[in-house]
């Protein structure tokens, strides 16, 4: 009797939805550990990491990803209880919040339109469709908000899911090193401006700075996406009548 081959334990070991379970696990695992061993650089951040390698395995076992995803979606269910855990840190600073409001309030309104109108006129600029200019103004948004805005503007929410996690990526990337070069050394600056960047991704990013840095993060993350689904379609109709 043949041996069987990995190609046909991958099949068996592929029916069982705990599959996209363990494999995600085990990635994350994997790459959080590489990210300790770099000594926290933001280059080397899990969760990129842990996609570029689930991207790679389904792309070298040809698995679907509604086959990984009958697992992965138990990682998927959590995301709910895990944003309604970001109001324990920032309730520990709500003392902070009371005497900041203002200020957030601010920086809130000023980072949705900022981000919106500077998307939507670079991909002007650069000759992007008008469905792409609607798919890019809410991708500092989390995602069901930014898909659901998209969809309502005109734009494709399918492309606009793309863009909020290469946003979200980049913002957890790049945004503690941008915080170096221009010499922000607050935590609650930080955050806010990491939360309405680069959303949820950002927000995992800042906690690992810092809690006061992830609470911040969490706070305007919710915020601005309440905020995103407010401006946002009024600042598109205003910029479609000037351009």
């Amino acid at each position: 009797m043949n041996e069987p081959g990995l190609k046909d334990i991958w099949v068996y070991l592929s029916a069982s939805p705990l599959l996209g379970l363990t494999i995600t696990l085990v990635a994350y695992g994997l790459a959080y550990r590489l990210y300790l061993r770099t000594r926290s650089n933001p280059l080397a951040n899990p969760v990129v990491i842990s996609v570029a390698m689930l991207i790679g395995l389904l792309l070298l076992t040809g698995t679907s990803y509604n086959d990984y995803f009958e697992g992965g979606q138990f990682v998927h269910f959590l995301l709910g209880p895990a944003t309604v855990a970001l109001a324990v840190p920032l309730y520990q600073q709500f003392s902070r919040l009371r005497k900041l409001w203002l200020p957030v309030a601010i920086s809130l309104i000023c980072g949705v339109v900022i981000a919106a109108g500077s998307s939507i006129g670079l991909a002007w600029i650069l000759g992007g469709s008008t469905e792409i200019q609607m798919s890019l103004a809410p991708k500092s948004a989390t995602a069901p908000v930014a898909m659901g805005i998209s969809e309502k503007i005109g734009g494709l929410p399918s492309l606009t899911a793309v863009l909020v996690v290469i946003t979200g990526i980049t913002g957890a990337v790049l945004g503690t090193k941008l915080f170096e070069w221009v010499r922000v050394k607050d935590d609650t600056a930080k955050g806010i401006a990491m939360g309405v960047a680069a959303h949820g991704i950002g927000t995992a990013r800042a906690f690992q700075v810092s809690s006061r840095m992830g609470a911040f993060s969490g706070l305007a993350m919710a915020l601005s996406a309440f905020a995103t689904a407010i401006i946002v379609p009024w600042l598109v109709d205003w910029m479609r009548t000037l351009f």
